[in-house]
């Protein structure tokens, strides 16, 4: 479509009109319309947030990563590899960035706020994980009964019910759970608060 060149007394398309003033289009993804100064950076992101592939793989448990740097830190979880402490509680963890926001503990900062309730958080992530208590979002879904969390660590707890298999024993009564979490309110009975 021709669209008049407010410079000069033509009408041409707007791409032949950027390329004759010097403006530059930046590629953009046609799946999210995200721009990029590069069309390596377009194809880079195109691969690895919309192509599904993921190409570091664990020979461990033959879980998949998109970024090498992923891979490496998972593959500690297997290794038990702790390689970054906290100086001030010598906590030992599997990241730098997970260290980095333990050390925040220490120094009461809490520097991630939310708009809505001004309650404060450490990082980022527990930010967002706050933020689905005021949207309602819960983007984990129950593979058997459908039922939806907020956190991927919920939705695989919950999937223990299903299997009947009661991994957790009290102490006491040899009575047994499907989640800790349950264990522990059991305990409450033997010990009180």
């Amino acid at each position: 479509m021709d669209h008049p060149c407010p410079t000069h007394a033509f009408s041409t398309t707007l791409e032949e009109q950027n390329n004759l003033h010097g403006v530059r289009q930046l590629p953009t993804c046609n799946v999210c319309n995200k721009s990029f100064k590069g069309q390596s950076y377009l194809k880079l992101h195109q691969r690895i947030i919309h192509s599904g592939d993921c190409q570091f793989m664990c020979d461990v448990c033959d879980k998949s990563f998109k970024w090498r740097g992923n891979l490496i830190a998972h593959l500690r979880t297997h290794s038990g590899e702790r390689p970054f402490n906290c100086d001030l509680c010598k906590k030992s963890f599997t990241q730098q960035s997970i260290l980095n926001n333990h050390q925040l503990t220490h120094s009461g900062e809490h520097p991630f706020n939310c708009d809505l309730c001004k309650k404060s958080f450490t990082s980022q992530s527990n930010l967002k994980l706050h933020q689905r208590i005021h949207s309602g979002e819960r983007p984990f879904n129950c593979y058997l009964c459908k039922k939806s969390f907020t956190r991927l660590s919920h939705v695989k707890e919950h999937q223990r019910t299903h299997t009947g298999k009661r991994q957790f024993i009290c102490e006491v009564c040899d009575e047994s759970f499907a989640l800790k979490w349950v264990l522990k309110r059991h305990l409450l009975l033997h010990y009180g608060n």
